[in-house]
């Protein structure tokens, strides 16, 4: 049976952060990765048809007025309830992680370490 391609969006306002999971993603042959260094960008290309999209928690660093990780997602679950969520953040928090799933988010990733590989255990599920 084939595995057909997944859609990722990634959206990080740290460029560096951005690059290097955008680039990891894109060695997978099954993974399309668009990238958006904010949540309204993300928002205005749902429309793409994302399968998993990957939103930064501490969003807003970079455009005045820009919304965060939270309110992000909720945008993304009212337009897209199908659309899966892995919320990405630096905050290793149990409060934050469970906060995030009761809002639709289907995973919470620490980055650390193991971040990328965490990633791509969800996204092999």
């Amino acid at each position: 049976m084939a595995t057909q391609q997944k859609h990722i969006f990634v959206v990080d306002d740290d460029e560096m952060m951005l690059a290097m999971l955008g680039d990891h993603l894109r060695k997978n042959p099954l993974h399309k990765v668009t990238t958006f260094s904010t949540g309204e960008d993300c928002i205005s290309n749902l429309a793409l048809g994302p399968d998993v999209i990957i939103l930064d928690y501490q969003l807003n660093n970079v455009v005045p007025d820009a919304g965060d990780g939270m309110q992000i997602l909720q945008q993304i679950k009212k337009l897209n309830k199908a659309v899966k969520v892995i919320m990405l953040s630096s905050q290793d928090e149990y409060g934050k992680a469970l906060q995030t799933v009761m809002k639709g988010a289907a995973e919470y990733v620490v980055k650390n370490n193991d971040a990328f590989q965490r990633i791509d255990t969800i996204l092999a599920d």
